[in-house]
């Protein structure tokens, strides 16, 4: 069993978010596709940590998140853009703002917690270049 940490995750996970057009890739996967950028994230981590999930594997990650997701962060997501869009209606947009961005990482932080409990239950097989995020990706 392969005892993964969240801490260690979340810091590869912010660092990843930020480079280059990942942002844009992450946040298409999820606006075009629905895709959880969390566990889009975990299977890069995967990756790079060079270990494989199946798709059993990865049908139960997305289950363990599937309520937080849709009960909490899609209901904060839509919040913040009704929001933006009636901004100049809001009075202190800016700092209400501030705070939903502040809630939305820490719900974010705590489904990677979930996620990496999640996975702290299987057995991960090791792969010299296992490719989890297209397995992920091409799930329909």
């Amino acid at each position: 069993m392969n005892l993964l940490n969240s801490r260690d995750f979340w810091q590869f996970a912010c660092r990843l978010y930020s480079e280059g057009d990942m942002q844009a890739r992450l946040l298409d996967y999820q606006n075009q596709q629905g895709k959880n950028v969390n566990l889009c994230l975990l299977l890069y981590y995967l990756d790079s940590l060079n270990l494989a999930i199946s798709q059993t594997q990865l049908n139960k990650l997305e289950q363990c998140i599937s309520e937080f997701d849709q009960q909490v962060l899609q209901p904060l997501r839509a919040a913040r853009g009704y929001l933006k869009t009636n901004h100049t209606e809001i009075a202190d947009y800016a700092a209400i703002r501030k705070d939903l961005l502040s809630a939305e990482l820490k719900l974010e932080k705590q489904q990677q917690e979930m996620l990496i409990d999640a996975v702290n239950k299987f057995r991960l097989a090791t792969h010299p270049e296992p490719n989890n995020i297209r397995l992920y990706l091409l799930k329909l």
